[in-house]
């Protein structure tokens, strides 16, 4: 089998800000795989990075230096490569199935299932995140994820509450990422003041690998927590195991390309299932590749959570797709 690799620089259409800081434009490498006695048929896979973030990444140089060596040899362990992982999973799936861009032989692939989303409010100025919240809610999205963290806290609890007053927690789900900016010893009370507007989850409100911290907001939160950042690095079954027996948390959201790829997530969800932990599926702002892939691993679920999947319009030229958003459903 053979394998070569690419990279593309994707501009956001309108800078997208998070805790962490402003981005303008995304990297990726797409992965290309194929057998020699029929080199027309080519499979295709992303390898997603989000600096600072990916586990694997440290710069461009280092990152190709290993996508050239996996390309030499298919048979590397990847699994402190979850990005890289991602993208050989989805490439060598695309190539068992004819490469046309199905991963999954399910309903989603076939155009018969629509997935539920949320609509994502970047952080910003306050009228931006106001602009972007009438936006969602004309454009039919019924659960609201807002990023928090980056500008006041009082001027972030007054957006919640102009939802509210508009919207009850019957018509609006509203979640909450944190991306981990709150301080540890404020935590709790800045919890405390989100939760009176009927929150549905908060993600990572505190820094990960503070664990004592957050097994004590885990126990007392008004708001369920989902970790996100959490999860990072945490690639080996006994240490999932022990994430999550000890910080019990009520949601872990899942990125193939942070959290193991396609097999390290299956992993978590059967962990987090088996101790009755919730958990749902998001995009790490992948193309329309990588993100018509996560669409389609997570339909091989029966999980009714609106998934944070909305991410194919962010940027300027996407790579070419036949998914769709309406209503706040994805589909093929």
């Amino acid at each position: 089998m053979k394998a070569q690799f690419y990279k593309r620089t994707f501009q956001f259409k309108q800078p997208s800000g998070t805790s962490r800081g402003v981005l303008t434009e995304k990297h990726a490498w797409f992965l290309e795989v194929w057998n020699e006695e029929n080199p027309a048929i080519k499979g295709l896979g992303e390898c997603s990075i989000i600096p600072g973030l990916s586990p694997d990444y440290e710069n461009d140089e280092q990152y190709e230096s290993k996508l050239t060596s996996i390309c030499g040899d298919l048979t590397h362990d990847l699994n402190d490569f979850p990005s890289i992982k991602f993208g050989l999973e989805t490439a060598l799936l695309d190539l068992k199935n004819g490469g046309k861009g199905i991963i999954f032989v399910n309903d989603f692939a076939s155009g018969k299932q629509k997935i539920a989303i949320n609509g994502l409010i970047w952080m910003g100025s306050e009228s931006f995140m106001q602009d972007q919240i009438k936006e969602k809610i004309a454009a039919g999205f019924t659960t609201i994820k807002l990023k928090i963290g980056a500008i006041d806290f009082d001027t972030e609890l007054a957006l919640l509450d102009s939802i509210r007053n508009r919207f009850s927690a019957e018509k609006i789900t509203l979640r909450v990422d944190a991306n981990g900016a709150f301080n540890s010893s404020e935590a709790l009370d800045k919890l405390k003041a989100l939760s009176q507007f009927e929150i549905h989850s908060i993600e990572q409100p505190i820094k990960a690998g503070q664990w004592k911290e957050m097994v004590e907001l885990c126990t007392s939160t008004p708001i369920p927590i989902a970790l996100d950042e959490e999860l990072i690095g945490i690639n080996r079954l006994e240490r999932k195991i022990t994430l999550l027996d000890t910080i019990q948390p009520q949601y872990i959201i899942l990125k193939p390309s942070l959290h193991g790829g396609i097999e390290g997530c299956k992993e978590w969800i059967s962990l987090a299932e088996e101790r009755n932990i919730h958990w749902w599926m998001t995009s790490a702002l992948e193309s329309n590749v990588g993100l018509d892939a996560i669409c389609q691993f997570t339909a091989e679920y029966q999980n009714n959570l609106p998934q944070g999947l909305g991410t194919g319009s962010l940027y300027v030229e996407n790579t070419p797709t036949t998914l769709k958003v309406e209503n706040g459903m994805i589909f093929r």
